[in-house]
């Protein structure tokens, strides 16, 4: 989703930052049914399959409902992440148009997230609570994790991130999240990355997902029932 890298500050949907999954999102989950051929999706499992028609109880065990993994984390909850949730004030699942730029941020070690824009860095504790998450620092990277925050902190006090230094199209959130990603791989003896190769390698593969689920989401949304037959199958039982 998305097709520029712009401005923009805002709350993203500011739902349960602390403890489980909140009853918004326990609403918004997405089950899958794979009964008589087609994939059917919905909100919760229907008594009879919406395409043949026939009981689901007692049916076998391919039949059984799984809930589709969300895409989308609680950025503040993340060590050492590249984030990325559209700019303003919408959320993905809450009003996203999918065309809209989107905003990127490095998390810290303790989910703070660092970000640039026209104003200049911001350590936001709050209002990236539904993004895409990217891993930057594996768990078992202790010599890493222990240096990120005092090189994220010192990365962003340089003077390249002051607020007059921003330029909407060529130095912007990105330009400052994908730069310090290269400082930390230069540190480490490692090949930089181009925007491109970054975008291609780790963003794409987690949009492409995040696409197809908001697709799902806004289907569900108008309707009960979203039902995708197979290339090899006809639209009947």
């Amino acid at each position: 989703p998305g097709r520029a890298w712009g401005r923009g500050r805002g709350s993203a949907a500011a739902a349960g930052a602390a403890g489980g999954e909140t009853a918004a999102e326990e609403a918004a989950a997405i089950v899958r049914v794979r009964h008589c051929g087609p994939d059917i999706f919905c909100r919760c499992p229907p008594e009879r399959c919406p395409a043949c028609g026939r009981p689901l109880r007692g049916a076998a065990l391919p039949a059984a409902p799984v809930r589709l993994p969300s895409p989308f984390r609680r950025g503040h909850r993340q060590r050492g992440a590249f984030l990325l949730r559209p700019a303003g004030a919408a959320a993905f699942l809450g009003g996203y148009d999918g065309e809209s730029d989107l905003h990127v941020g490095i998390t810290s070690t303790n989910g703070l997230v660092y970000n640039y824009d026209e104003e200049g860095i911001h350590r936001d504790e709050t209002g990236w609570e539904q993004c895409i998450s990217v891993p930057l620092v594996q768990p078992d990277m202790f010599g890493l994790l222990h240096q990120w925050d005092e090189l994220l902190e010192e990365f962003s006090a340089g003077e390249a991130w002051l607020p007059h230094r921003y330029e909407e199209h060529d130095h912007n959130c990105y330009t400052y999240a994908l730069a310090f990603i290269n400082s930390v791989l230069t540190a480490q003896g490692k090949q930089q990355m181009s925007k491109s190769e970054f975008t291609e390698k780790f963003v794409i593969p987690q949009t492409k997902k995040a696409s197809k689920y908001i697709t799902l989401h806004q289907e569900l949304t108008a309707n009960e029932f979203y039902i995708v037959y197979h290339p090899d199958q006809e639209k009947q039982c």
